[in-house]
């Protein structure tokens, strides 16, 4: 049976309440985040306004779209075709993983580095918010980061007779590099885990 956790106030000295209570300047930034959060959404929802107008046969939609997403063709888009609905399906599926990773950053840094929240009978808690620490955190914001990057190669690929070699490489290399320091944070947290411990649980 798990000990009962004594709430009661300990009384610091005002030296280190100072330096406790300091922890509250991050509300802005994560305050901040929010407001980014609502910026991803009204992109999301214009984008997606565009590709059902477009879909529609509306040329200006169109053309926003083409711009967008720096497609490019030897003959003039009139239409939307396979690949322009791919590459707007993978730039707004890009926006929600973002969205995403910001709700991470936002819950997740809030709960292990300002103030709890709170959240453990709420029914819409995070499944992950109910263990997490810095190390859970780094694990799943690098594995975010890959999914990421992942989108933006896949549409590389899809668009890459408008990019060069040397842009495809760059790409390539700097998605493997995302992979290995994935590999590499994972690694690190079971080793400092310990043998025999779950990566992610407290140290």
């Amino acid at each position: 049976m798990k000990p009962i956790p004594d709430h009661t106030a300990t009384r610091l000295r005002p030296l280190p309440n100072l330096i406790f209570m300091s922890r509250w300047l991050q509300l802005p930034l994560y305050l901040g985040l929010i407001l980014a959060q609502g910026v991803y959404v009204f992109h999301f929802w214009v984008e997606l306004v565009h590709l059902i107008e477009a879909a529609f046969g509306n040329e200006a939609a169109l053309g926003k779209l083409v711009t967008s997403i720096g497609y490019k063709s030897d003959a003039p888009v009139t239409q939307l075709n396979e690949t322009v609905i791919m590459l707007v399906v993978l730039a707004l599926i890009d926006v929600v993983m973002i969205s995403n990773l910001l709700i991470m950053v936002i819950v997740g840094g809030y709960e292990t580095f300002v103030s709890r929240m709170g959240l453990e009978n709420h029914p819409d808690q995070p499944e992950w918010l109910s263990h997490v620490n810095a190390s859970v955190l780094k694990v799943k914001l690098a594995t975010a980061i890959i999914g990421i990057s992942s989108i933006h190669l896949l549409k590389t690929f899809i668009n890459a007779a408008n990019y060069t070699d040397k842009v495809l490489l760059w790409q390539t290399l700097i998605h493997v590099a995302f992979l290995f320091s994935a590999m590499a944070i994972a690694m690190t947290d079971r080793l400092m885990a310990g043998p025999g411990a779950k990566p992610g649980a407290p140290h």
